[in-house]
Parts: C-alpha cells; sequence; structure tokens
C-alpha cells in the first residue's frame, strides 16, 4: 500500500530543489511542480479504493497517538487530496506559457508550498500540525498574490497578509486554550475528551477557531481580502486561491466544529451565516465590471452556498454541500484559467472588453460560457446535481426556517444567472469595439489542455453523477461519525 506521508513529502522536497534544477536550465523549473502534482494525483487515486474500506493511519516516527503525530487518510481527506492535485496539475500545466521565465523559480516554490500546506491541512490528525500546515498555505498564498510586484498586487497582498494574520492568531490561541485544559493535541483525544460545547472554556475556542478559519474560507463578514487578492494575483494563482484555498478553510472549519466539538448547537447559525454569505457575494459580484472581482465574489456565494448544506448536518445534506464543493472547484478553476486568457489577450479585465471574444477565441470562450452555466446550476452540466441535492436536502427537514432560506437561496441563484450571463451575452452577442483586433486567436496547447480536461469532467460528472457520489456518501458518513473517528484513531 502507498503510504499517504508521500502526499506531503514529496512535493515539499521538490519545493526545495526547484533552486537546483535551476542551475542545471531554467527551462527544467516550470516541470517540477507538473511532475510532482502528477505524482500526488497517482498517489491519491490508487488510496481511495483502500481509504473507503477503512481509512488509513500513519504514526510519524512510531509514536502511537495520542503521542507524536498522526495522519489520517479517511475518505474525505483522499477526496481533497485528489482535488488538489488534480486542480494544481493543470494550473502547472496552464503555467507553462502564462508565466514567463522572470523570477518563475520563485513562483513554482511557492506554489509547490501552497499546494503542500493544503494536502498537509486534510490530511493531519493534530490540531498543532493542522495550523502549521494551514501558515504554509497561507503564506505561500500572500506572496503568490504579490507575485506581479506592483503596486495593486503588494497592496492586495498586505491586505490579506493582515487579515490572514489575525485569523491564525485566532486559531493559535484556540489551540493554546484547548492545549491547557487537556494537555494534548490529537484530534481524536481532544475529540474524545470534549463532551459538551456548551461550557465557556470549550465554547471559547469554537468561536476562535471558526472565525480564524473563517477568514480563510471567506465566510461573511472575514472576506474582504479575497476580491483584491483575486483580481491581483495571476489567473492562475486565482484558480488555486478560488477552487482549492477557500475550500480549504472550510473543510478546516466543518472538521472542527463536527469531529472536534461535536457541536450541533452552533449549526443554525452557520446556516443562517452561509445564507447571508451566499447573498452578499453574489449581490456584489452582479454590480462588479471587472471579471475576476465578479468570479471572486460569485465564489464568497459559492462558500456561503456549501456552508449551508454542511450545516444542514444530514447524510444527505453534506453529500449535497460536498457535490457542490466538487463542482465549484472544477468550475471556478475553469472560469479563472479561461478569463485570465482572455484577459491576457485583450489586455484588460473589463466585461466590455471581451465583446466579440466568442469569434476570436471561441474555445476559450466556449469553456468560460460551460463554466458559467455549470456555477449558475444548469443541466447538464456538474453544478445541477450539487443544487439540486442541496435543495432537497433542507426541504426533507420539514421544517419551516429552511423553507425560507431555501427561497433566498433560488433568490441569489437567479441574481447569479443574471451577472453571469451577462458575460456570455458579451462575449458571444455583443460586436467587438475595436475592429483591428477580430482576427481569430487559438491559444496554445499548455492553455487549451486543463481547459478541455476541465470542461470534459463538468459535462461527464454533470451527466453521470453517479461517478463520484458513493465517494461523497462515505465523506458526508466519516463527518458525521465522530465516534468512528476517534476510536479508529485511538488505540
Amino acid at each position: 500500500m502507498v503510504n499517504p506521508v508521500l502526499l506531503i513529502v514529496i512535493p515539499l522536497g521538490l519545493a526545495f530543489v526547484v533552486p537546483f534544477f535551476g542551475f542545471i536550465s531554467k527551462k527544467i523549473e516550470k516541470f517540477i511542480p507538473f511532475v510532482a502534482l502528477f505524482f500526488n494525483l497517482i498517489v491519491s487515486l490508487r488510496l481511495f479504493p483502500r481509504v473507503l474500506e477503512q481509512p488509513v493511519h500513519v504514526s510519524i516516527g512510531g509514536f502511537v497517538p495520542p503521542f507524536g503525530i498522526n495522519l489520517v487518510a479517511g475518505p474525505i481527506g483522499i477526496l481533497f487530496t485528489v482535488l488538489i492535485a488534480l486542480v494544481g496539475f493543470l494550473v502547472s500545466i496552464y503555467a507553462f506559457d502564462y508565466i514567463k521565465e522572470k523570477d518563475q523559480e520563485k513562483y513554482h516554490i511557492l506554489y509547490l508550498l501552497l499546494l503542500t500546506g493544503a494536502t498537509g491541512v486534510v490530511l493531519t490528525g493534530d490540531i498543532f500540525n493542522l495550523f502549521v500546515f494551514f501558515e504554509i498555505l497561507c503564506i505561500s498564498s500572500y506572496s503568490l498574490v504579490a507575485y506581479f510586484g506592483d503596486k495593486t498586487s503588494i497592496e492586495s497582498a498586505v491586505k490579506y497578509l493582515i487579515q490572514g494574520a489575525l485569523g491564525s492568531c485566532l486559531i493559535l490561541m484556540g489551540i493554546g486554550l484547548l492545549y491547557g485544559q487537556f494537555g494534548t493535541l490529537n484530534m481524536a483525544d481532544l475529540a474524545g475528551n470534549i463532551k459538551s460545547v456548551h461550557s465557556v472554556s470549550i465554547f471559547v475556542p469554537l468561536v476562535l477557531f471558526i472565525t480564524g478559519f473563517g477568514v480563510e474560507a471567506a465566510i461573511f463578514p472575514l472576506n474582504a481580502w479575497l476580491p483584491d487578492a483575486h483580481s491581483s494575483a495571476p489567473s492562475s494563482i486565482s484558480a488555486v486561491l478560488s477552487g482549492i484555498a477557500i475550500e480549504v478553510g472550510l473543510y478546516a472549519m466543518i472538521r472542527v466544529v463536527f469531529t472536534l466539538f461535536g457541536a450541533s448547537s452552533i449549526l443554525t447559525f452557520l446556516m443562517l451565516l452561509g445564507v447571508i454569505t451566499l447573498l452578499i457575494g453574489e449581490l456584489c459580484a452582479f454590480c462588479q465590471e471587472n471579471i475576476k472581482r465578479m468570479l471572486a465574489y460569485s465564489s464568497i456565494g459559492q462558500i456561503g452556498l456549501m456552508l449551508f448544506a454542511l450545516s444542514i448536518a444530514s447524510s444527505y445534506g453534506i453529500t449535497g454541500g460536498l457535490f457542490q464543493l466538487v463542482s465549484h472547484t472544477l468550475g471556478k478553476s475553469l472560469l479563472f484559467l479561461a478569463a485570465g486568457y482572455m484577459i491576457y489577450r485583450s489586455g484588460s479585465m473589463n466585461i466590455s472588453s471581451f465583446e466579440g471574444m466568442g469569434k476570436r477565441m471561441p474555445y476559450t470562450a466556449l469553456a468560460f460560457t460551460i463554466g458559467a452555466f455549470s456555477i449558475v446550476g444548469l443541466p447538464p452540466f456538474i453544478g445541477f446535481p450539487g443544487k439540486l441535492m442541496i435543495v432537497k436536502a433542507a426541504l426533507f427537514e420539514q421544517e419551516m426556517l429552511y423553507t425560507v432560506l431555501i427561497f433566498f437561496i433560488l433568490l441569489a441563484t437567479v441574481i447569479e444567472g443574471a451577472y453571469y450571463f451577462r458575460v456570455v451575452q458579451a462575449l458571444y452577442f455583443k460586436e467587438e469595439k475595436n475592429t483591428q483586433n477580430q482576427k481569430r486567436e487559438i491559444a496554445p496547447l499548455s492553455i487549451l489542455i486543463p481547459i478541455f480536461i476541465l470542461t470534459g469532467f463538468i459535462v461527464v460528472i454533470g451527466i453521470y453523477p453517479k461517478l463520484i457520489t458513493d465517494v461523497l456518501v462515505s465523506s458526508a458518513s466519516e463527518l458525521l461519525n465522530r465516534a468512528d473517528y476517534i476510536k479508529s484513531v485511538m488505540p
């Protein structure tokens, strides 16, 4: 059996040897993330059948939990590692031509560290190492947002850094409070000792964790950093921040709420917070003229929808939330990559500059359109089954609150459709103002390959959702069965 620790060790090790390959040839550097993430994708896929039967546990140094550091590779952890490796692998191909040779060494090092941190967060079974990997993810993200080095990108990175640092401080305070009470950092051991969150000494760390992880997850009102960061970063990094980073922040929050604290009493609050986040994200996206800011606010709305679904805390609701997470990861990655290349060709982020792109860049524009239709939730794309499952899960509860919230979710979907259709209208139904640039432009293969692969996943899984639903059901079961998680880890 393949050891899950390789999913962390290989990309982390290769990140530090990128400069040595640079001494041989600068052209080799761009292939290092490609190799590392292809390896992680193969390893994750090989682990999937095994973890669906029983979680795989790794004790670093041979120390039995609760002592030492341990990794827990369950269905939800490997689901995330597959998504991280898949999107990271495709974006690394996109970067072949998108990222120029100037300072590409720093880019590839930080890129590998970002994805290593994300992988570590979803696999660790130790609350302090969760914080360590989370910091690797965040610090790499701050640096990559400032990659272009201009005033706008540096300002955005500093805003992100300040808010992220405050969130990290809150997480560390929460860890300190728990360690002071229980003398352990192992999540399963902590979960076994935390019997109720009604005590103030338990409730305060829970609030600190939700707030701290909520910054990276871009939950309202902790999402002010995201629109600036996504619009200032390279489009390849915007795809990873929106498709991977904020989902990992949401994973950390949900893992703490469900597994560590078993905090069912706070779920109604999180559900309301999710709907508020959804509405604010969609309304702000509707007002944008900058395509990347529009996509960034759209991501905030989608995270709110996922939080709502996960807070239903039923097997069907969590499955729907995870389906929506997969849908958003694939769809938003595709949208940022397609929009990024159209921005590169047009020289502007304004939606008006995309007028006539359907003729100039037919393949890229078609991919963007499919990604937009999927995010809105139109069949036969992957976004439709996820949203349908969420609505059905809420209606199954047969409570007035859920019915009212479903109304607001459907309203947000209408708003979402309005601004995405506006972009599609600019692509296909408006003539380009500058007629000198009407020459048809075909993107290079390194741009088209990841775009086509993501488009293929969106269409195929949309038509055959059963391809992933079994995995998502197992992942939902892992989150809900807190006692089984504790028993599987502790000797």
